[in-house]
């Protein structure tokens, strides 16, 4: 499965319904970090959600989060995502 392209770096692979989702994205919304949200549940996202499920041992575990270098994490807390942010981008805290 190939990792899927994307222009930022922190992509979400999420659904509408999923409450950590939702929780990651006000958390992160709070601090203005930036991301892109990919719905694994939409039209034409059928390459995402398998994505999400080959990282995840065939299971479609949302929030799953990719970053700009490849790496992902499986439902992180907002601090890690904002940290791996940091490192991304070389700011400071």
């Amino acid at each position: 499965m190939t990792t899927p392209e994307t222009s930022s770096h922190v992509t979400i692979f999420a659904t509408d319904w999923c409450p950590f989702c939702k929780k990651l994205r006000e958390r992160l919304d709070r601090t203005e970090t930036p991301y892109d949200v990919v719905d694994v549940e939409a039209e034409g996202a059928k390459d995402a959600a398998a994505w999400v499920e080959s990282v995840n041992d065939g299971n479609r575990v949302v929030p799953t989060v990719l970053y700009s270098d490849g790496t992902h994490a499986t439902n992180p807390a907002a601090s890690a995502v904002r940290a791996k942010l940091r490192e991304l981008t070389g700011e400071e805290a």
